[in-house]
């Protein structure tokens, strides 16, 4: 895989989706889990797409069940979840796992191009340290340690960041602005 562009998910519906589609286009990445701690995330990720979708920006939501089995239920069941309790209007994906012999080759792409993910601050760290204790799928450097893990990747299809599952999407705010106004 020379980049993004190159790859194809599958939508909540089990179609073939290019990612060649969301060309020219700042991407918000995100695995996710309806029952996490870290589920509300869902709400600031709908507002910056509420804010910035019409500058060219996407929300692309890989709903992840690997984390402590946090995403249950279908696709469906998943999206009319976050549909109904957080007003989510961003492109949903089918569930899919993001470590391991059965991972998707998005996750395989984008944790290549960007192993190591940005941790602000002694509470994040902390949580951080945590997380990975408990986490059973994360074996190998650059691994996903769980869910709500954010790759911000450019117009190009370039990948700018990787952000840790405590990072809030207000927190990105500054880079999106940034990518839309290059």
């Amino acid at each position: 895989m020379s980049n993004i562009y190159d790859i194809s998910v599958k939508n909540r519906k089990g179609e073939d989706v290019s990612l060649a589609d969301f060309k020219n286009k700042i991407l918000l990445i995100v695995n996710t889990a309806t029952g996490c701690g870290f589920t509300p995330q869902y709400k600031g990720l709908e507002e910056l797409y509420e804010k910035y979708h019409d500058k060219g920006f996407e929300v692309l939501d890989f709903p992840c069940d690997q984390f402590g089995h946090q995403a249950p239920g279908d696709n469906d069941q998943i999206h009319e979840f976050c549909t109904a309790k957080y007003k989510t209007q961003f492109d949903q994906f089918a569930k899919i796992e993001v470590n391991g012999e059965n991972e998707d080759k998005l996750f395989t792409y984008l944790k290549s191009e960007m192993p190591d993910e940005e941790i602000k601050g002694l509470k994040a760290k902390m949580a951080m340290k945590a997380i990975e204790k408990i986490s059973k799928t994360t074996k190998n450097p650059g691994d996903i340690k769980w869910n709500f893990t954010k790759f911000l990747v450019d117009k190009n299809g370039r990948v700018i960041k990787r952000y840790c599952p405590t990072t809030e999407p207000i927190e990105i705010e500054e880079d999106i602005v940034k990518l839309l106004g290059e």
